[in-house]
């Protein structure tokens, strides 16, 4: 009994610990790239920051201290046709995203990213890894139907933020199929520390090359900054924690269970941004359609969870009991919370 409520105090403890690093990175972000805040407009910059610091931090972590293990089995066939596309859609993602906060404010922003599931099922079944059936149609139509009554009731729409915002949903929609192909295809499963070793140097070097076409210029002409740079550093460790927070809820809890957590994040995040900055304003449209989103994404990851386990019962019956469970699950489920 004493060893069930300690699990049940460390999954809830994860969890929390989860929705709140996700959310607070988000507004961190914002707050980082507010003109009425720290000012510092460089989304691609920021973002190239993020993805150096993980590369270090990780290769400190796994080669030096080697307190975290890296998984055996990466190849540069592998590498070149699996990871690299994983680390250019991830950086790109991350680059238009963050971008976005320039223009639209964070509900709306976050308003836009439930229709992930719609851009991830049509590359799916362009891809050939989804089915058109009616009930996904349904389950499509809904959601399409919720963000487009909840961009409606937008007080102050900006299209080049929505423009991005979409960019950096195609970018992580495209993501999350190459993983997905990364994962069938290839037959590596690597859990998110693993993921984050590998992808963060390519993401790195994705955003090094057009930074240094679109905003190193600007970033030497404005001059030194006036704000210091602990700012920037703890910026990039919320981010790496973040990511770690990921790999511990789901080693400990289920694919389930991170993106029933998600769904909470999201509101959360809606709700507190009307709170923390002054350019949200909810309406009752907003919240409306932002509802029937969520429904039709609550649908939709139900869908695919009934797919994951009715494969992972008949994988078992092939497999030994051993650590295919686990690496599974991560494999489904790692890096869908970055932002």
């Amino acid at each position: 009994m004493a060893d069930q409520r300690k699990d049940g105090f460390l999954t809830y403890s994860y969890l929390l610990l989860y929705i709140a690093l996700s959310s607070g990175q988000i507004f961190f972000n914002k707050w980082v790239l507010s003109s009425k805040e720290i000012n510092f407009p460089y989304p691609l910059a920021l973002t190239l920051l993020h993805m150096v610091f993980s590369s270090v931090l990780c290769f400190v972590l796994t080669k030096i201290l080697k307190v975290m293990k890296v998984e055996e089995g990466m190849t540069t066939e592998i590498y070149v046709t699996s990871v690299v596309p994983i680390g250019a859609m991830f950086a790109m993602t991350l680059w238009l995203g963050n971008t976005a906060y320039l223009y639209i404010s964070v509900s709306f922003a976050q308003m836009l990213k439930a229709i992930m599931p719609v851009a991830v099922f049509i590359l799916g079944v362009a891809a050939g890894l989804e089915v058109m059936s009616c009930r996904m149609l349904v389950i499509m139509s809904v959601i399409s139907f919720g963000v487009l009554v909840a961009s409606y009731g937008e007080i102050h729409i900006n299209w080049i933020g929505v423009i991005y915002q979409m960019g950096g949903v195609v970018g992580e929609a495209l993501r999350l199929i190459f993983m997905e192909i990364f994962v069938k295809r290839k037959g590596l499963k690597l859990n998110p520390i693993s993921v984050m070793y590998y992808v963060s140097p390519c993401s790195a070097l994705c955003l090094f090359i057009p930074w240094i076409f679109l905003e190193k210029t600007k970033m030497e002409e404005h001059g030194p900054w006036n704000f210091p740079p602990t700012v920037l550093i703890l910026n990039c460790l919320c981010t790496f924690a973040l990511n770690l927070s990921v790999f511990l809820v789901i080693t400990h809890t289920s694919a389930l269970t991170i993106r029933v957590a998600g769904v909470v994040k999201d509101w959360v995040v809606v709700l507190l941004s009307a709170v923390l900055f002054a350019d949200t304003k909810l309406t009752v449209i907003n919240l409306f359609g932002y509802a029937i989103a969520i429904a039709g994404v609550a649908a939709y990851n139900n869908h695919k969870l009934k797919k994951e386990a009715t494969r992972d019962t008949s994988n078992d019956t092939e497999l030994p009991e051993s650590s295919y469970g686990q690496n599974s699950r991560i494999s489904n489920s790692v890096h869908t919370s970055h932002r």
